[in-house]
Protein backbone atom coordinates (compact mmCIF):
# COMPACT_ATOMS: atom_id res chain seq x y z
CA UNK A 1 0.00 0.00 0.00
CA UNK A 2 1.08 3.55 -0.74
CA UNK A 3 -0.37 6.66 0.80
CA UNK A 4 -0.04 9.86 -1.20
CA UNK A 5 -0.72 13.30 0.21
CA UNK A 6 -0.75 16.38 -2.01
CA UNK A 7 -0.27 19.91 -0.79
CA UNK A 8 0.51 23.35 -2.14
CA UNK A 9 -2.65 24.21 -3.98
CA UNK A 10 -4.34 27.59 -3.67
CA UNK A 11 -5.74 30.59 -5.49
CA UNK A 12 -3.54 32.80 -7.66
CA UNK A 13 -3.97 35.34 -10.40
CA UNK A 14 -3.06 34.57 -13.97
CA UNK A 15 0.69 34.67 -14.45
CA UNK A 16 1.35 33.53 -10.91
CA UNK A 17 3.08 30.40 -9.66
CA UNK A 18 2.38 27.50 -7.33
CA UNK A 19 4.44 24.51 -6.25
CA UNK A 20 2.57 21.31 -5.53
CA UNK A 21 4.05 18.53 -3.40
CA UNK A 22 3.19 14.86 -3.20
CA UNK A 23 4.48 12.93 -0.20
CA UNK A 24 4.51 9.14 -0.44
CA UNK A 25 4.51 6.97 2.65
CA UNK A 26 3.65 3.55 4.01
CA UNK A 27 4.62 1.81 0.85
CA UNK A 28 5.47 -1.78 0.25
CA UNK A 29 4.71 -1.11 -3.40
CA UNK A 30 7.87 -0.39 -5.32
CA UNK A 31 6.72 2.21 -7.81
CA UNK A 32 8.86 3.95 -10.37
CA UNK A 33 6.44 6.39 -12.00
CA UNK A 34 4.97 9.42 -10.32
CA UNK A 35 2.50 11.48 -12.31
CA UNK A 36 0.31 14.50 -11.87
CA UNK A 37 -3.23 14.60 -13.20
CA UNK A 38 -5.89 17.27 -13.02
CA UNK A 39 -9.64 17.38 -13.26
CA UNK A 40 -11.74 20.45 -13.88
CA UNK A 41 -15.48 20.45 -13.12
CA UNK A 42 -17.41 18.62 -15.81
CA UNK A 43 -14.27 17.36 -17.51
CA UNK A 44 -12.36 14.11 -17.54
CA UNK A 45 -9.22 13.67 -15.51
CA UNK A 46 -6.22 14.42 -17.71
CA UNK A 47 -2.55 13.71 -17.34
CA UNK A 48 -0.25 16.69 -16.87
CA UNK A 49 3.26 15.38 -16.27
CA UNK A 50 5.06 12.19 -15.33
CA UNK A 51 8.54 11.35 -14.10
CA UNK A 52 10.44 8.10 -13.72
CA UNK A 53 12.35 7.63 -10.46
CA UNK A 54 14.83 5.48 -12.33
CA UNK A 55 15.81 8.33 -14.61
CA UNK A 56 15.04 9.59 -18.09
CA UNK A 57 13.32 12.70 -19.25
CA UNK A 58 9.99 13.75 -17.78
CA UNK A 59 6.98 13.94 -20.05
CA UNK A 60 4.51 16.82 -20.22
CA UNK A 61 1.20 17.32 -21.93
CA UNK A 62 1.48 20.02 -24.58
CA UNK A 63 -0.67 22.54 -22.73
CA UNK A 64 1.83 22.84 -19.86
CA UNK A 65 5.16 22.47 -21.64
CA UNK A 66 7.49 25.32 -20.81
CA UNK A 67 5.39 26.34 -17.80
CA UNK A 68 5.30 23.30 -15.51
CA UNK A 69 8.24 21.32 -14.16
CA UNK A 70 7.95 17.93 -12.49
CA UNK A 71 10.68 16.77 -10.14
CA UNK A 72 11.27 14.46 -7.22
CA UNK A 73 13.34 14.03 -4.11
CA UNK A 74 13.92 10.32 -3.78
CA UNK A 75 15.54 10.67 -0.39
CA UNK A 76 12.28 12.04 0.94
CA UNK A 77 9.92 10.11 -1.34
CA UNK A 78 8.35 13.37 -2.39
CA UNK A 79 7.39 14.64 -5.81
CA UNK A 80 6.85 18.20 -6.93
CA UNK A 81 5.06 20.08 -9.66
CA UNK A 82 6.30 23.62 -10.14
CA UNK A 83 3.68 25.60 -12.03
CA UNK A 84 4.62 28.96 -13.52
CA UNK A 85 2.75 31.43 -15.68
CA UNK A 86 -0.54 29.92 -14.58
CA UNK A 87 -3.61 30.46 -16.73
CA UNK A 88 -7.31 30.34 -15.84
CA UNK A 89 -7.60 27.11 -17.84
CA UNK A 90 -5.20 25.48 -15.37
CA UNK A 91 -7.92 25.68 -12.72
CA UNK A 92 -8.62 22.15 -11.52
CA UNK A 93 -8.17 19.63 -8.75
CA UNK A 94 -4.65 18.26 -9.06
CA UNK A 95 -3.84 14.68 -8.12
CA UNK A 96 -0.61 12.77 -7.88
CA UNK A 97 -0.51 9.08 -8.66
CA UNK A 98 2.08 6.32 -8.79
CA UNK A 99 2.50 3.05 -10.63
CA UNK A 100 5.11 0.47 -11.50
CA UNK A 101 6.01 0.00 -15.13
CA UNK A 102 5.68 2.26 -18.15
CA UNK A 103 5.61 5.92 -17.23
CA UNK A 104 2.82 7.20 -19.45
CA UNK A 105 -0.13 9.47 -18.72
CA UNK A 106 -2.85 6.84 -18.95
CA UNK A 107 -4.87 7.36 -15.78
CA UNK A 108 -6.35 3.84 -15.96
CA UNK A 109 -2.94 2.29 -15.30
CA UNK A 110 -2.20 4.07 -12.01
CA UNK A 111 -2.76 2.11 -8.85
CA UNK A 112 -2.52 4.67 -6.10
CA UNK A 113 -3.88 8.21 -5.92
CA UNK A 114 -3.79 11.10 -3.51
CA UNK A 115 -6.86 13.00 -2.37
CA UNK A 116 -6.11 16.02 -4.54
CA UNK A 117 -5.30 19.68 -4.02
CA UNK A 118 -7.30 22.50 -5.57
CA UNK A 119 -5.68 25.05 -7.87
CA UNK A 120 -7.71 28.11 -8.86
CA UNK A 121 -6.37 30.70 -11.29
CA UNK A 122 -8.27 33.94 -11.75
CA UNK A 123 -7.98 36.25 -14.73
Amino acid sequence: QVQLVESGGGSVQAGGSLRLSCAASGYRYNYNCMAWFRQAPGKEREGVAVINRAGGSPYYVDSVKGRFTISQDNTKNTGFLQMNNLKPEDTAMYYCAVRRGLCALDRTTYNYWGQGTQVTVSS
